[in-house]
């Protein structure tokens, strides 16, 4: 690969997260597909969202215009009445849809670049109203449609699909600008196989990464500071503190496969992550069933781990945490109300109490509970458990606790968006299990942390909530809320939902 091509554009400092220090000089050439941003604040618009979502709006801007083109042009006492008409704006919708599809239209690349893309938009909505013409004089309809609303809509209906691309090339630029369609992504491995597999990605004219850098864990003369252009910034532990500072959407793991030992080590340590894990086809000389690859553009990949929610999965469990989570807040308002009275009549102190937790991908969260201790006895970092009996704890306290009527703030959190209804449950930053914190005694523990935490759970539903007093408590916690995070679905978090009424009644382990 030539010094130009890696050379496209320049950073003045290579910024790192996580507290990593730049290994490089002060000024380093980057190579095309470079992307250093620390920034968590522009999440990833998905692609598959975007395509959707375009193909519902034209279809709808289609159907728009033809149905006022015909409430104002046909004669009828009702357009219902004419079923003709109802299915010709169907049959014309879909058809350009179809076409475009078929030209390649809905892609992000396509959707960016208005002006090389017009003639194919206009002959496709072309296409798609001569489908009707020719429909209706092969059938010999000709006399039941009105040509000169034809002829408007064909007209309006170009316009405002021009229109609509228009805007939408305008958006793609901003988000384009802002990282939001790129895929960040980092590699780890710094041997023959990374400099390979970035030499297809940048070969990639169209593709959706940008590598924010490269990690191994070898120093000295087995590997260098700049590996095909990119910068080395540090080994695996450096790796996963980088995606829980940044946005990353993808790890690439660039070993051979036969350094088994090594690539178990490796993913023991980026399975708790939130990311898509990928090994390149390119690192065994094995080849499998065409369905076992996914693809980075045409360069072929392993999945070894995916993202858990992802896509319209995140939307749909957005909307259900949103629109589920208000109308709770809302039902719920006299109750908790009734509760704040009962803790401001028996103690001296706020109602609310807030405490630190581990939130989504270990970020730290406030998370919001009635108070259930005595103001001067909180433990707000839950460095010893609350026991039965425990003093702290006043009596309105221990009719919450045991009811969970305490968590109801929570609810508050869930519109805010720090919480999910359904998830694992956020835990305090020193609980323990016999004196040892959590992560101490369950391998991979944070992986739990890889969606949003809940307010209530699998686990919880499953009669392992309250005190975790015991090594043997929180394992089946931790293995419990995994199981939930591999199986999630919208039907799952209903199903959760509507069965923790009932377990709430099982309160032996909540003092």
């Amino acid at each position: 690969m030539s010094n130009k091509n890696l050379s496209v554009r320049s950073h003045d400092t290579l910024r790192s997260a996580a507290g990593l220090q730049a290994r490089s000089t002060a000024t380093v050439d980057m190579p095309p597909l470079a992307d250093v941003g620390t920034s968590r604040t522009s999440p990833l618009i998905s692609p598959a969202i975007l395509r959707t979502t375009m193909r519902a709006i034209e279809f709808a801007i289609v159907l728009a215009v033809g149905l006022v083109a015909a409430l104002i042009y046909v004669d009828e006492p009702t357009l219902a009445d004419r079923t003709d008409y109802l299915l010709a704006l169907a049959l014309v919708a879909t058809t350009m849809v179809i076409t475009f599809e078929l030209f390649g239209l809905y892609s992000t690349p396509t959707f960016a670049s208005f002006v090389r893309q017009l003639p194919r938009i206009v002959l496709g909505w072309t296409i798609a109203i001569a489908t009707l013409v020719a429909a209706m004089f092969f059938l010999k309809l000709g006399h039941t449609f009105s040509r000169v609303w034809i002829a408007i809509w064909f007209a309006a209906g170009g316009v405002a699909i021009v229109a609509g691309r228009l805007i939408l090339a305008g958006l793609v630029g901003k988000w384009a600008r802002a990282g939001r369609l790129y895929r960040r992504a980092v590699i780890y491995g710094g041997g023959q196989v990374t400099e390979d597999l970035i030499t297809m990605l940048e070969a990639e004219a169209a593709g959706d990464i940008r590598i924010s850098g490269v990690f191994d864990d070898r120093d000295g003369d087995r590997t260098r500071a700049i590996i095909a252009g990119y910068p080395r910034l540090g080994g695996l532990s450096d790796l996963v503190g980088y995606c829980r500072k940044t946005r990353i959407d993808l790890v690439i793991v660039a070993l051979p496969i036969t350094a088994e030992h090594r690539l178990v080590d490796v993913m023991k340590s980026i399975s708790v992550l939130p990311v898509d894990v990928k090994l390149p086809a390119a690192s065994t000389t094995l080849r499998f069933s065409p369905r076992t690859y996914s693809r980075i553009g045409s360069v072929a990949m392993i999945d070894l781990h995916d993202a858990p929610i992802a896509d319209w999965g995140r939307v749909s469990k957005w909307t259900f945490d949103k629109v589920i989570g208000l109308a709770a807040l809302l039902l719920l308002a006299p109750v908790m109300a009734a509760v704040a009275i009962a803790i401001k009549l028996e103690s001296r102190g706020p109602v609310l109490f807030r405490q630190k937790r581990y939130g989504f991908n270990n970020e730290l969260i406030e998370v919001l509970k009635f108070r259930s201790m005595h103001v001067d006895m909180c433990d707000a970092t839950a460095s010893k458990l609350v026991t039965r009996d425990d003093p702290r704890v006043t009596g309105v306290g221990r009719f919450i606790r045991r009811t969970s009527l305490d968590e109801l703030p929570q609810l508050i959190n869930v519109v805010r968006g720090d919480l999910s209804l359904v998830g694992p449950r956020p835990h305090a930053l020193h609980a323990k299990a016999a004196n040892q914190l959590y992560d101490e005694v369950v391998e991979g523990y944070f992986a739990r942390h890889k969606v949003k935490p809940g307010i209530t759970g699998w686990a919880q539903i499953n009669g392992w909530r309250g005190e975790t007093d015991t090594p043997e408590k929180i394992r089946k916690r931790v293995e419990h809320d995994l199981y939930y995070i591999e199986n999630w679905s919208v039907f799952l978090d209903l199903y959760i939902l509507i069965r923790t009424p009932f377990a709430l009644l099982k309160a032996e382990n909540a003092y």
